[in-house]
């Protein structure tokens, strides 16, 4: 007696169909699963048993072989259970072959036989439905998720019985929730209500930020204690555009694997915001683990990671950033194979000039030379090599804090935004790239041409500035940024001046 059922796997940020193969035999009673299973995987043996057992289902004397196929792929989770208990069954004739086919099952069984929730339904659920099945069976508090895929009948079930009374058409199948077709906002803590207009003064700064939030640029902001770094850094989300249909997939599929979806039950449509503490290990930033999970930098894809106090971070830790910040993706090697994840994130960094935060008030400030190199040399040249926008952040004055009419709001702000990020979607059509910050060195030379007079500008100070290629890059992307919110179609002088003054790193020339 032989069933095969369809299920799948998270491999990494991608997915893998696997084919559930059971075969029930005469022999020495026992049951096994193959296929490379972990640990949590083969504890479905003892669950499956048992599940079956308090819904009536009393397993025969037999021999029961399930291998999970391709068998060469590492599986882990507790998604299998489903799919084991029902192979059986239908083995045992218990249910229909017909009633299984095409049909993916997903789901961690109860020894009630309770199914329960499981991470990473999303991502499978696209992979099956790229595959050609048209159908899923999940656990009622996953169905939701299914849903979220155009033309996929996603049906969620309680328990056993009620999955056994669907497949024997004992139970009349539950109505299809209709896919609502624009995208629910969450609730997301993430800073968005709170406004630009709050900031006193610092238009400049705002400026940055403003910049920044348009091409998508790594920004550092150096200033003394409470001149507005962190405040100004929190309203970020509230300025950044919305996620795109293909990006909220996306970023979704990343939090369902990492099991945080399932809370906010909705669809991610507002830009993830992420502010570690200056504590956190490097494995937590990236991913890791025998089977690797995603890092915050991963959960913080498409959205904003902002690093608060950023030379208490350990240098090593800042460092593992270097090749993500460049690659937008982060690659972990295990001896079961190479876990790639998605990290392409705008890097936000705030950070004090000196160990007391007053440097160069000598006034106030009371650290020696040596203290104050100490201090920014926590933070390596390859870094600062990557940051597009970095800001000295002044003292407000007093003035400002009056308070003065016709604050610019943060809707007013995100207009501009919207607007220079409409013309990027236009220019980058097809072409894989999202912002300006993602454009590579050819494309750098394509989309950000210079006339005679803006080369010999930018030649000058190549070589006053002691650019390496790297920061001559990065001085043409924020300088197309501000041609974009600017409405022009070619980059001009005041363009490039204005991105020069964005790479202000004498703070650290001491």
């Amino acid at each position: 007696m032989y069933s095969t059922i369809t299920s799948g796997t998270i491999y990494g940020i991608r997915s893998r169909l696997i084919q559930v193969e059971v075969d029930i035999s005469q022999g020495l009673p026992g049951f096994q699963i193959v296929g490379l299973p972990g640990s949590e995987v083969r504890e479905a043996r003892e669950r499956v048993k048992v599940a079956l057992k308090n819904v009536g289902v009393a397993l025969p004397a037999v021999c029961i072989n399930v291998n999970l196929s391709p068998a060469d792929i590492p599986k882990s989770g507790t998604m299998f259970d489903l799919p084991v208990a029902v192979g059986i069954l239908t083995a045992l004739s218990r249910l229909p072959a017909e009633s299984v086919k095409d049909t993916l099952f997903v789901g961690e069984l109860g020894l009630s036989g309770e199914v329960k929730p499981v991470k990473g339904v999303l991502p499978v659920v696209r992979e099956a439905f790229l595959k050609g099945i048209k159908r899923c069976i999940l656990p009622q508090d996953n169905a939701w998720e299914g849903q979220l895929v155009t033309d996929m009948e996603s049906i969620g079930v309680a328990d056993l019985q009620a999955a056994v009374r669907l497949l024997t058409g004992a139970e009349v199948r539950p109505a299809r929730t209709e896919r609502q077709e624009t995208f629910p906002e969450n609730d997301d803590n993430d800073g968005s209500a709170e406004d630009f207009a709050d900031i006193s003064g610092q238009e400049s700064l705002k400026r940055a930020a403003e910049v920044a939030a348009a091409g998508f640029h790594n920004l550092l902001l150096v200033g003394a204690p409470g001149s507005g770094k962190t405040m100004l850094a929190r309203r970020l989300p509230a300025i950044l555009p919305p996620l795109s249909a293909e990006e909220s997939l996306e970023v979704s599929s990343i939090y369902s694997i990492s099991g945080l979806l399932q809370s906010s039950g909705r669809l991610k449509t507002k830009r993830p915001f992420l502010d570690p503490h200056h504590t956190i290990t490097g494995r937590a930033l990236v991913g890791g683990g025998r089977i690797p999970a995603p890092g915050v930098i991963s959960l913080a894809h498409r959205g904003v990671l902002f690093l608060d106090e950023l030379p208490e971070f350990k240098r090593e830790t800042l460092d593992i950033l270097r090749q993500p910040l460049e690659d937008r993706q982060v690659r972990i090697a295990r001896s079961s194979g190479t876990y790639v994840y998605p990290a392409d994130f705008m890097l936000v960094g705030a950070m004090n000039p000196c160990p007391c935060g007053y440097y160069p008030d000598m006034s106030r400030c009371r650290c020696t030379p040596h203290e104050i190199r100490r201090y920014l040399r926590r933070i390596s040249g390859p870094i600062l090599d990557r940051i597009d926008v970095c800001v000295e952040v002044r003292p407000v004055e007093f003035a400002d804090m009056t308070g003065q009419p016709g604050k610019e709001s943060s809707a007013q702000i995100r207009e501009r935004v919207m607007r220079a990020r409409t013309v990027q979607a236009e220019r980058f059509a097809r072409t894989g790239i999202h912002f300006n910050a993602d454009m590579r060195a050819a494309d750098v030379g394509r989309y950000c041409a210079l006339g005679s007079r803006e080369q010999a500008f930018l030649e000058k100070l190549f070589a006053s500035m002691k650019l390496s290629a790297r920061g001559y890059h990065r001085i043409l992307k924020v300088a197309r940024t501000i041609a974009d919110l600017a409405g022009a179609d070619r980059i001009t002088e005041e363009h490039l001046a204005e991105a020069v003054c964005y790479r202000n790193m004498e703070v650290f020339n001491v």
